[in-house]
């Protein structure tokens, strides 16, 4: 084996959306260069549908915690109990190199060389959501994450927008590159279409702008049907929607059924760096309707349809127009399904695979200087 090669990674996820998702599949693509990944686990207990996931990826060792996330509400004891941990583990694993798919760690006495991926941050989702500066409250959270960035060996973001954000935000960085993320294109398929339009993901995240989806479902030709988390993991609080079919959180299983039935996929999405559940939908052979953003405009192309997040009449009469004209529609479930090649897992994997070499390669070039 290639001596630059990471035999064993410590890499870090938190277990309440999409992040998840991507850390799985990043792991199931790093099996071919016979990496082992020790993950250790934020943000909330394992559930057993994520515990069964884990236990089928051979190259892979769980250490759960359920440490506060640095976006939760006064989370910096936890962050502090989690860095020690997190140290901790290091030791007992003794790995060649640190993964960190959390923002605030990258400064800790690692000793060996360390990769932050910014999957998104609280001051750009502000920004994009509130249209404001984030307030004073979050200025520790600012601190904090432009030391860990600053500290990492290398910064990666999923597109070029979100890495524009984050060095604007947080730089400059000692080095970053931009690893677009990927899925199986085989955990999704294009079944028999049926009419209705389909939409899931963190519902009580103002960035998903899931509720004006629903705001506008009862004017809509066809019923909506949305999945996901509706009860907000800080406060407690449930987000209640109109006029939709509100089928709760599914597995993995049943969201690629109900994706490869769907005609149309929204998300009229405020914020949204990359857009897993997008991929998903596009892999699935929807039509696609989503926010008009910088991230989702360079991930999709003319592959979707783009509409202003804060424009439920645009939002309506878009997919009203899908609805009506099935040419059109299948013109765009064909982009999408062909976009969607170029955003699939064993790339992913080479890309990570790649950068992993670099930072060795660096650092150990650093050591004979």
């Amino acid at each position: 084996m290639d001596a630059q090669h990471p035999a064993k990674i410590l890499m870090t996820t938190d277990t309440m959306g999409g992040v998840w998702n991507y850390t799985l599949e990043l792991i199931r693509a790093l099996a071919p260069f016979g990496t082992q990944v020790a993950l250790a686990t934020m943000g909330a207990p394992l559930t057993e549908e994520q515990h069964r996931e884990a236990d089928e990826i051979a190259n892979l060792t769980i250490y759960e915690s359920s440490y506060k996330l640095e976006w939760m509400d006064n989370p910096w004891e936890d962050v502090e109990k989690a860095g020690e941990w997190l140290l901790e583990l290091r030791d007992q694993v003794q790995p060649g190199l640190v993964h960190l798919n959390g923002l605030v760690h990258g400064h800790l006495n690692w000793g060996v060389p360390v990769i932050v991926v910014v999957h998104s941050c609280v001051m750009s989702w502000w920004r994009a959501v509130k249209d404001e500066e984030a307030p004073q409250e979050w200025n520790k959270y600012r601190e904090m994450v432009t030391r860990s960035l600053q500290a990492a060996d290398m910064v990666v973001a999923p597109t070029q927008a979100m890495m524009h954000q984050a060095e604007n935000l947080y730089g400059p960085f000692k080095a970053r590159t931009v690893i677009y993320n990927g899925r199986r294109q085989h955990s999704f398929q294009f079944g028999k279409k049926e009419p209705f339009v389909f939409s899931m993901g963190r519902v009580w995240d103002e960035a998903k702008n899931i509720s004006l989806l629903a705001h506008i479902a009862s004017d809509l030709q066809w019923p909506v049907y949305i999945a996901g988390d509706a009860k907000h993991p800080a406060t407690g609080k449930e987000v209640e929607l109109e006029n939709v079919h509100f089928l709760g959180q599914l597995t993995e299983k049943e969201v690629s059924d109900w994706l490869s039935r769907a005609s149309v996929y929204a998300l009229p999405a405020k914020y949204e760096p990359f857009g897993l559940t997008i991929l998903e939908a596009a892999m699935s052979g929807c039509a696609l309707v989503v926010g008009k953003t910088d991230s989702l405009a360079e991930v999709w192309g003319n592959a979707a349809r783009y509409v202003d997040p804060a424009n439920a009449d645009e939002l309506r009469d878009t997919i009203n127009n899908l609805i009506e004209d099935e040419f059109a529609r299948n013109i765009m479930a064909m982009r999408a399904i062909k976009r969607s090649h170029g955003y699939t897992s064993d790339p992913m994997g080479q890309d990570y695979d790649h950068v992993y070499r670099q930072v060795l390669r660096q650092a150990v070039s650093a050591q004979t200087i």
